[in-house]
C-alpha cells in the first residue's frame, strides 16, 4: 500500500479490531436462566473477601455461642449488666461504711460484689477459727457458727459490727475492725449475713 492510500484510509478499519475483542470477551459471561421482573444475573463466583466475611461471621457465631452459652466460660449480656449495675450500687454503699446501720448492712448483703469481696477477707482472716463453711465449732472449729440463728452477742447487723470492731477478748476474739478497716469490715459482714434472710418489718 502506498503512503497516499495509508493515508486516506478509512477510520472505521482501525477501530474495528478492538470493538471485535471486546464482543468476544462479552460472550464469556454466563447468564442465569431464570429471570425476576425481566432481570437477568450473571453466573459469577462471589469474590474472596465477600466469601470470607461471610464465612468468618459464621465461624465467630459458633465460637461465641459455645463460649458464652454452652460452656458458660465468659458472663453472658444480661449477667455483665448485673454485674456492672452491682459495682455501681457498690460503690454507693461503700460511701457509707464508715456510718453504718442495719438496713445498710443488710442491702450490702444483696450486693454481689460486698458478699464477694466479704467472702475473700473472710476465708483469709476469720476461717482459722470460724471455718471456711462459718459452722465453727460445730465441724472442729473454735469460733461460733455463723450460719444457724443462734447469736452469742447479738444478731443485729450492728451487733456483729460491734463484735467485729471491739472483739471479744474474753473468748479470745481479738479486734478486727481496726486491723481489716471500715470497708472490708463491712465486707465481712455483708459475706455473713448472706447466709442469713432479712427479718421482714412490720408495719406501724
Amino acid at each position: 500500500m502506498s503512503t497516499h492510500d495509508a493515508t486516506n484510509a478509512s477510520p472505521h478499519s482501525y477501530a474495528a479490531a478492538p470493538a471485535t475483542a471486546h464482543a468476544g470477551a462479552a460472550t464469556d459471561d454466563i447468564i442465569r436462566e431464570h429471570t425476576f421482573d425481566g432481570i437477568e444475573e450473571y453466573d459469577k463466583r462471589l469474590p474472596n473477601w465477600w466469601l470470607a466475611t461471610f464465612y468468618g461471621a459464621i465461624a465467630f457465631w459458633i465460637g461465641y455461642w459455645f463460649y458464652v452459652e454452652q460452656a458458660q466460660i465468659a458472663l453472658s449480656p444480661e449477667a455483665a449488666i448485673e454485674l456492672e449495675l452491682s459495682r455501681i450500687e457498690a460503690a454507693k454503699l461503700a460511701a457509707n461504711s464508715a456510718n453504718l446501720d442495719d438496713a445498710t448492712l443488710w442491702q450490702m448483703s444483696r450486693n454481689a460484689v460486698f458478699v464477694n469481696a466479704g467472702r475473700e477477707t473472710f476465708n483469709s482472716v476469720c476461717a482459722s477459727c470460724h471455718l471456711q463453711s462459718l459452722k465453727g465449732v460445730d465441724e472442729g472449729g473454735i469460733g461460733h457458727n455463723l450460719v444457724d440463728d443462734e447469736w452469742a452477742h447479738g444478731g443485729n447487723p450492728t451487733d456483729i459490727l460491734a463484735v467485729i470492731n471491739n472483739g471479744v477478748l474474753a473468748k479470745g476474739m481479738p479486734a478486727w475492725g481496726p486491723v481489716i478497716g471500715a470497708k472490708k469490715t463491712s465486707e465481712v459482714i455483708a459475706y455473713i449475713l448472706s447466709h442469713h434472710t432479712e427479718p421482714a418489718h412490720e408495719e406501724s
